[in-house]
């Protein structure tokens, strides 16, 4: 007899991007979701990716990260963005 699969909590990530620069091969912004927020740094020429505060940042290094690669061509600075963050406590 298999067990159903557990469905992880899921809430939704805002992303806005307040600096790009192709020629600095950087990203910067802000993600908030749940009750934290943080700033970044994403550096796409060394694949990067630095976040502060600390607070919180293992929920959201990695699926932020992911979402960086997955859409940096499309990235504006001004834009407002979302993806869907899904983790276990």
């Amino acid at each position: 007899m298999t067990r159903p699969a557990k469905k992880l909590p899921q809430t939704t990530a805002h992303v806005r991007i307040t600096h790009h620069s192709w020629q600095q091969g950087k990203i910067e912004g802000e993600v908030c979701a749940s009750h934290y927020a943080w700033r970044f740094q994403w550096c796409f020429t060394t694949d990067q990716l630095n976040i502060s505060p600390t607070l919180g940042r293992a929920l959201i290094q990695e699926p932020l990260g992911r979402f960086l690669e997955r859409q940096d061509y499309q990235l504006e600075a001004g834009g407002d963005y979302t993806f869907p963050l899904r983790f276990t406590l």
